[in-house]
């Protein structure tokens, strides 16, 4: 044998004993590989399933917002027409008391108005009453103080004639 020949030999034995725990170290490295691989693309698909949920209670949550939203809207609005009425009533309520007031105060008025007429007419009664009175008792002391005078003068008239 030839000491070449003998070297592959041994080369050939190496080879083969380095071979058999390379093979073994790959089908390890690629079964640790392939766990990794595994346990990377659990991760990721608990991530990403985690994610789809997150997303989903997003859009969830989203809607309900709205949902709050459109709820609060309606309650604002018909506090807002409740409101409205309240004053509208109140309104009416204030023009009929308002209303009453008036028609009142007017009564009164025609009332005292009605009364002042009387009274006017009664004093207006009276002042001419009494106009009259005087007028006639004025009339009656001029009469009389006449007769007088037309006396005196036909007494001087006749005394003078005699």
């Amino acid at each position: 044998m030839n000491p070449r020949e003998q070297a592959q030999k041994t080369d050939k034995k190496v080879e083969e004993q380095v071979a058999e725990p390379i093979a073994e170290i790959r089908e390890q490295a690629e079964e640790t590989v392939a766990e990794v691989r595994e346990q990377a693309i659990e991760p990721l698909a608990e991530v990403l399933g985690r994610v789809e949920k997150a997303y989903a209670a997003v859009a969830e949550a989203e809607r309900e917002v709205a949902r709050v939203y459109k709820t609060n809207e309606q309650q604002v609005e018909k506090a807002y027409k409740e409101a409205e009425q309240r004053a509208n009533s109140t309104y009416e309520q204030a023009i009929q008391q308002a209303l009453k007031v008036r028609e009142g105060a007017e009564q009164q008025a025609e009332r005292a108005y009605q009364r002042a007429k009387e009274q006017t007419k009664k004093a207006y009664d009276e002042s001419v009453g009494q106009g009259l009175a005087v007028r006639k008792e004025a009339i009656e002391r001029a009469w009389v103080a006449r007769t007088e005078a037309v006396e005196r003068a036909w007494q001087i008239f006749s005394k003078e004639k005699k």
